[in-house]
Formats: structure tokens, C-alpha cells, sequence
């Protein structure tokens, strides 16, 4: 099995952010590999990864960083592929992450989520890989329909709190 996913972070301690990008994949079949580089620690690797994961059938990179958050913006600048970026909370709230990764130039595009946002990162490398892929597109429609239904019955629960000024 060969992954069309990479989620690659810029330290293992983003591990517990990722996890849910790795856990989605996991839930929906997605093959995907996890990696750990850095932009400012391991340059030549991050070069080597990303001008060779395309070739190697990765269709879709998430790259997440803390601090200085480079990594996606690097990937982006060497390789032809969608490169999507989660900023880690770590200083100033991750504001300096988000803004490290929504600020890149014209022509190196990074599709970048919310601070911590990894579960919405797998979420739309699936919904890239839909496109051509009608096995999962069907999966990121019954994930989506199952969002409701978790409204749904969170109502459902809510109707049952007993306050005497509680009018539904």
C-alpha cells in the first residue's frame, strides 16, 4: 500500500495536534505516512522529501509548524503539489504560526487551517482526492452527512435538560 498522503510536521511534540489528521485518514482508508522534518533543522531533507513526493505517488501534503512555521511554505515552493498548513499553537497562540503560513508569496499557494485545525486538514486532502477518486468521494459524503447527525441527537439530548425557565 502506498500513501497519497503525507502529514509531516516540523517536531514530534505536534504529534498530539496531528493525531487527528492521522486518525481521520485511518477512519476514512486513506493511505498516508507520517513524517518529521524541519524547515530550519533538517533543509536538505525537506528538499529531498518534497522534489521526490510526487514521483513517489503522494497527492496531497499537510505540513504543520509552530514558531516560525516554514514548512509548508518551503514544501510549497518544491513541489507542483497542493500543500496544506496547520499552524501549532505553541507561542502567541499560534498567531505566529497562522500568519508564517497565510503569508506566502504570489505563486507558492499554501491552503492554511485554522491554529491546530488538523482534523480539517485531513478533511480537505480528502475532499482534493475526491476529485478524482469516486471511492472516497462517497466516504467525505457520508463523513459530512454524519455531522448532522451528531447535531441532531446533541438536540435531542438538550431537550431532555429540566430547567423550570427552560422553554423547548
Amino acid at each position: 500500500m502506498k500513501p497519497l498522503v503525507t502529514v509531516i510536521m516540523g517536531s514530534t511534540s505536534d504529534l498530539p495536534v496531528m493525531q487527528k489528521a492521522c486518525d481521520f485518514f485511518e477512519q476514512m482508508e486513506i493511505p498516508f505516512e507520517v513524517l518529521a522534518l524541519s524547515a530550519h533543522r533538517t533543509p536538505r531533507e525537506v528538499e529531498e522529501y518534497a522534489t521526490t513526493a510526487k514521483e513517489r505517488g503522494i497527492k496531497v501534503i499537510i505540513a504543520a509548524a509552530g514558531m516560525a512555521a516554514h514548512l509548508g511554505g518551503i514544501i510549497a515552493a518544491l513541489t507542483p503539489l497542493p500543500v496544506i498548513g496547520v499552524p501549532i499553537r505553541s507561542t502567541f497562540d499560534g498567531l505566529d504560526s497562522l500568519l508564517a503560513i497565510v503569508q506566502m508569496p504570489p505563486g507558492i499557494p499554501v491552503a492554511t487551517m485554522a491554529v491546530n485545525g488538523a482534523l480539517n486538514a485531513a478533511v480537505f486532502a480528502s475532499e482534493i482526492l475526491a476529485v478524482g477518486d469516486p471511492v472516497v468521494a462517497k466516504k467525505v459524503e457520508d463523513y459530512k452527512a454524519s455531522l448532522s447527525t451528531k447535531i441532531v441527537k446533541a438536540n435531542e439530548s438538550l431537550a431532555e435538560l429540566k430547567y423550570r425557565f427552560k422553554t423547548n
